[in-house]
């Protein structure tokens, strides 16, 4: 699956409806972002099971905000609807590869639980 461009529209539901889903974003001005657009691109080539979507912080400010993106490109992983990974800087293919690999490889139950945990302490504190 190529990328995709998300917007307040469809940010909701595109995370919902997927198990996967890795953030890009980005802003045309940005260098980095332009070079890291392609490695991005050739990645949600290889993992068709994935959801890969742009997120442009210019059109987009209110989404950026709402992640306190300050720096960019950021890169952001959700699996089932929880944040693994969340960084600004532009990595090489293989970096994006590893790290797809560690998330699929996650065991999301014991990550359920143990935020489930933390809600509860949260709520007692």
């Amino acid at each position: 699956m190529a990328t995709i461009n998300l917007t307040s529209e469809n940010f909701e539901s595109t995370i919902k409806e997927n198990d996967i889903v890795i953030l890009d974003f980005w802003a045309e001005w940005c260098g980095p972002c332009k070079s890291f657009a392609p490695v991005f691109e050739s990645v949600s080539e290889k993992h068709p099971d994935i959801v890969f979507g742009k997120i442009n912080t210019e059109e987009e400010q209110q989404l950026a905000a709402s992640f306190q993106i300050r720096s960019i490109p950021t890169l952001m992983i959700f699996r089932e609807q929880v944040i693994l990974f969340s960084q600004p800087g532009a990595l090489t293919e293989g970096q994006l590869e590893e790290i797809i690999g560690k998330v699929k490889e996650l065991d999301m139950a014991k990550v359920h639980e143990e935020i489930a945990q933390q809600q509860q302490e949260q709520g007692q504190a």
